[in-house]
């Protein structure tokens, strides 16, 4: 406890948000909210923070008529809440998403040395974790897809109460990336074309496809 009041008071000192709140009303901060389905993505550490995992959640939403939330920060800002205080009581929009989705995924970004190619899938519906991570595997071979908890750094399981992947009526899964299938490796940056939206990085692409088609064969009940 005393570590978490230390952050939020150096954070009070360089007038850094403490609170999701807070980090909403901060300037540049956007917020999306896209009701559809009751299978949802979301990606709350978007933008500048976990860059192009709201993309991810966003694309693979649209292709499978899934729900959608995320939270964008700006160039120069890297403002880390962490999920379990990410309370949807500071957010209507982030409420609604909860409230209208039967079951989640939420799309983090992560950087191990030596886990350049692994894809974590935690959370606490482990049913879900097993059918989503076939999916990917099946989409991009070349990664190796983790859906075994107690492989997964603790830090990174998302299994926490508070965390808003598990509020849903059933639960979620939290998805964490490496850079290198997010398009982040000074190798995939010099990629041809890569920079132009109809060219993206074939690994990104393949695995919002895979995202997609686990979403589109989940049963969940009617909207």
């Amino acid at each position: 406890m005393a570590g978490v009041w230390q952050a939020q008071l150096m954070q009070k000192v360089n007038n850094e948000p403490v609170s999701f709140r807070e980090l909403l009303d901060s300037p540049g901060v956007e917020e999306f909210l896209e009701l559809r389905g009751r299978f949802g993505f979301l990606a709350f550490h978007g933008g500048n923070l976990e860059r192009r995992t709201e993309q991810i959640a966003s694309d693979a939403a649209k292709r499978s008529d899934a729900s959608f939330y995320g939270v964008v920060q700006p160039k120069g800002m890297r403002q880390h809440i962490p999920s379990k205080f990410v309370d949807p009581a500071h957010s209507s929009k982030l409420k609604s998403f909860i409230d209208h989705c039967e079951v989640v995924v939420a799309i983090h970004g992560y950087g191990i040395k030596g886990r350049w190619t692994d894809l974590l899938f935690g959370g606490q519906n482990r049913e879900l974790a097993g059918h989503v991570a076939g999916h990917v595997r099946s989409s991009i071979p070349a990664y190796r897809c983790v859906d075994d908890l107690d492989r997964i750094p603790q830090r990174l399981r998302g299994v926490h109460p508070d965390n808003p992947v598990n509020r849903p009526v059933k639960g979620g899964v939290q998805i964490e990336l490496p850079p290198r299938v997010r398009g982040l490796t000074p190798l995939v940056l010099h990629w041809p074309s890569h920079n132009h939206k109809e060219h993206r990085f074939p690994h990104m692409e393949h695995l919002i496809e895979g995202l997609a088609d686990a979403a589109r064969s989940w049963p969940v009940a009617a909207h």
